[in-house]
């Protein structure tokens, strides 16, 4: 089975072209949704990261307040590097109980969409690596249209990741996802992924 991952830097446009490989036939895991999952209430991700961030990042009703959260895990390098020690582990164990349901499900092709694919181990998981690229620019406006946040909070997130040439060197495909270029054109490129 082959696995894909898919990643880019934030507001580079990666649930774009999680479609297009959907319409495919790839089996999409979406690092979001699983993010989510590992720190619903009661999850053994949540406690270590209320331990770590302050008890008061846990809402009255036992669910994560994500905003508090982020403030805290995006204010410096160091904070940010504490939650993805604490977080990944657990969300790579879903992503290979994710490989292994779609696998059963006679998938041939599974992809990881996850921002922080490749600072995590869970990019070992993966044979190709696509990377989605955008201007900072282009993504500054996509991330304010999207999230609904503050242009600091946006910069903060920015930020927080390594730099362009980090992800790109990394990349078996790179697919530029801005005016400058056809997506269409780009997205041709994966078409070898599924006539090997």
């Amino acid at each position: 089975m082959l696995i894909i991952g898919l990643t880019g830097k934030t507001g580079a446009g990666k649930s774009t072209v999680a479609s297009y490989l959907k319409e495919k036939g790839c089996f999409i895991i979406d690092g979001d949704v699983v993010a989510r999952e590992i720190v619903l209430p009661g999850q053994p991700a949540l406690k270590k990261l209320s331990d770590a961030f302050g008890e008061d990042i846990i809402l009255p009703d036992g669910s994560l307040d994500r905003k508090k959260l982020a403030a805290r895990a995006f204010s410096s390098r160091e904070n940010t590097a504490l939650l993805n020690a604490i977080t990944h582990p657990f969300i790579k164990e879903r992503f290979e109980q994710l490989i292994s349901f779609a696998e059963k499900e006679g998938y041939s092709t599974a992809v990881i969409d996850a921002a922080a694919l490749l600072e995590s181990d869970c990019g070992e998981l993966c044979g190709k690596i696509i990377v989605v690229h955008a201007p900072a620019d282009v993504r500054l406006e996509r991330i304010l249209k999207r999230d609904g946040i503050t242009k600091e909070q946006a910069l903060i997130r920015m930020n927080g990741q390594k730099e362009d040439d980090w992800y790109l060197s990394k990349a078996d495909y790179v697919i530029r996802n801005y005016a400058d270029f056809s997506l269409e054109e780009e997205l041709e490129a994966l078409k070898e992924l599924f006539y090997e």
